[in-house]
Parts: structure tokens; C-alpha cells; sequence
């Protein structure tokens, strides 16, 4: 599910921050690490003593990334927020809804985090080059509401106080279902008309919303009227209209190019039994990248034990008292000894 996707191929340790002893060993992590990332919600990190002010005396170089709804700082910095606030937030739900002349609803997908964090990536890489070449760090305040902002392509339609008119794909009526297009609706009714002799059947003095619906129609019935949707593509292809299909998430999996690519892999599941993921996406001409078949998702502090040793060179036994005090924190299961090995 969803905790699989998201963390396969990685190591877990988990720590306490409540328990005694549990902000000292973040501390004592940090001093060995290049980059912190954290998404509490601003105020949490300094209650525990492990805020970047606290962090960048024990590691000049440390990168520390924060993500928040609403900033570090500023009137709203305290609020909770989760993708779907900022999604609403942001004015993408609104704008969708007056596109769509429908009521409000949310996307169906966390944009908003997925967003924040790509954003996030972009502004650790710059800053550890900036740490390469001064031997500095330093801490980016990644807002969620900035990131959304600073990605909607459109947002200078509403910056100007137009209406936003339509959305960029218009879907018709195909041949054993739909299909969309992408470009102006001027521009695909112009090459439907000149290369394949679309006519405009309405009335002589109709007004603008008229003749467009006689339009629509008239594409609608052009593209219904193919023997086989391979046919309805080549005509597309003929007058360069970019077109695509409307599938489902498993359909754009198994699709030419995403088997071509690798766009998932199957992973144990540790139940037996496999699972596929999105693969990272990725390519590069001289290193490898992604998931092997043979990663898994870890288990809750899975990795206790095998990353403090390499980290910060702890024994066995410094493992074992930290898991007893709470410090340390796994989940049980019954091919795990205690301390997080299998």
C-alpha cells in the first residue's frame, strides 16, 4: 500500500523525541549528517532542543530542510496543514470548480506534499553546493503554500483579475470511448477543418458560444466515426494534434511506454508475496538508479541497530539500552530479535 510506495528501498530507525536521552541522539545523528529534513509544525523542533539553531554548532555543513504549511514564520505559521488544506489554500480547487462548473471538490491526489517536497529536493541540492563551496550550511524554509503558488503555471490569469476561461485538454466523444487533446479549441477545430473538412453547420448569424457548441458536436461525430481507435489516432497524427487516452492508474502502467521504460517494479511484499511500485523515474546515462526487485519497505526501526553502529560507531549494547529506555522504538515482528536485526 501507500507505506510501501512511499519508503522501499530505504532504512528505518526510529526515535522517541519525548523519551529521555531521545533529542540527544538526534543531536549526535545530526553531527554525522549532510542533510535534516523535517515537517513538524514550526515550534516543534526547538521544543526538543533540535532545531537548526541547536544543530548547525555540532555541524557547521548540516543542510537542514524544513517543510510547513505556512512558513517558519508569519501570522499563520502555527496552523496544521496537510496536502488537501493547501489544495484549497492555494486556489487550485476553486479554480477547477469554476473551469468545470461544478462544485467544489478535492484533487484525488496528495499534489501539495508531493509538491513541497520536490521544491524541498531542488533547494537541498543547491544548498549543499553552496556548503561544498563556503563550508556552510544552512536552513531552507519550505513553505507549502510558496511551492503550489510558484508551480501553477497559470497563476498570472489570476495575478491579472481575468476569468480563467478553460482548462488546457478538452476530451471528446471517440470511438470505443474518450480521448483528449491538447492545444486551444481554435486551433484544433482549424486543423480538424483544414486537413480533414470539418464544417461549421451553425446558423449564419449565430453568436460565439452557438457556433462553438455546433463545433464541438461537429468533432465529436468526426472522431465517433472511425472503424477502430487506431484509426481515430492516425487521423489526429495527420492534421499534428497531440492526443492522448483517458486510462486508469494500472492501464498507464502497463502502457507501451511504461513497460518500456520500467515505470514499476515488483518488490517483496514480505508476505510471500510481490508488489508493484512506481519506479524512480529517473534515467541517467552513466549511474545506476531505482528500486531493485529485491528492496523492501522497512519495518519500523528495522535498522536501529545496523545504522547507529556505522553512524556513530554504538555497540551492541549501547542499542540494547537505548531500546530498553524507550529511546529506540521498533516494530514487533516474530522473524526480528529485539534490537532490530534479523
Amino acid at each position: 500500500g501507500y507505506y510501501t510506495q512511499q519508503n522501499a528501498g530505504k532504512s528505518n530507525v526510529c526515535i522517541d523525541l519525548r523519551a529521555e536521552g531521545g533529542a540527544e541522539l538526534i543531536r549526535r545523528l545530526a553531527a554525522e549528517a549532510d542533510v535534516l529534513i523535517e515537517n513538524f509544525r514550526p515550534g516543534i523542533m526547538k521544543k526538543f532542543g533540535v532545531a537548526y539553531e541547536d544543530l548547525k554548532s555540532l555541524n557547521k555543513k548540516l543542510v537542514m530542510l524544513s517543510i510547513s504549511g505556512f512558513g517558519q514564520e508569519g501570522p499563520e505559521s502555527g496552523r496544521a496543514a496537510y496536502a488537501p488544506i493547501l489544495h484549497g489554500e492555494s486556489g487550485c480547487l476553486q479554480r477547477s470548480a469554476e473551469w468545470n462548473e461544478q462544485p467544489v471538490t478535492d484533487l484525488n491526489l496528495s499534489a501539495a506534499d508531493t509538491n513541497a517536497s520536490l521544491h524541498g529536493t531542488i533547494g537541498l541540492l543547491a544548498a549543499l553546493r553552496v556548503a561544498e563551496l563556503t563550508g556552510e550550511g544552512q536552513q531552507i524554509d519550505m513553505c507549502m503554500l510558496d511551492a503550489f503558488l510558484a508551480t501553477d503555471d497559470t497563476s498570472h490569469v489570476g495575478l491579472d483579475g481575468v476569468r480563467y476561461s478553460s482548462a488546457g485538454g478538452l476530451v471528446w466523444e471517440g470511438v470505443d470511448g474518450p480521448v483528449l487533446t491538447a492545444g486551444d479549441f481554435r486551433w484544433v477545430w482549424k486543423q480538424l477543418h483544414e486537413v480533414h473538412g470539418l464544417k461549421d453547420q451553425a446558423p449564419e448569424n449565430a453568436d460565439i458560444p452557438t457556433k462553438r457548441s455546433f463545433r464541438e458536436a461537429a468533432i465529436n461525430r468526426f472522431l465517433s466515426s472511425f472503424n477502430s481507435r487506431t484509426e481515430m489516432y492516425a487521423a489526429l497524427d495527420e492534421c499534428n494534434l497531440a492526443w492522448g487516452d483517458i486510462k486508469t492508474v494500472a492501464e498507464a502502467y502497463d502502457s507501451p511506454t511504461a513497460q518500456h521504460r520500467g515505470s514499476s517494479v515488483a518488490i517483496d511484499a514480505r508476505d510471500g508475496s510481490t508488489r508493484r511500485v512506481a519506479q524512480t523515474p529517473y534515467r541517467f546515462s552513466n549511474s545506476d538508479s531505482g528500486l531493485e526487485p529485491d528492496a523492501v519497505a522497512p519495518y519500523r526501526g528495522e535498522h536501529n541497530s545496523e545504522v547507529l553502529e556505522s553512524w556513530l560507531k554504538a555497540s551492541h549494547h549501547e542499542v540494547e539500552i537505548l531500546f530498553r529506555a524507550g529511546v529506540l522504538l521498533k516494530e514487533n515482528r516474530t522473524e526480528e530479535v529485539r534490537d532490530g536485526k534479523t
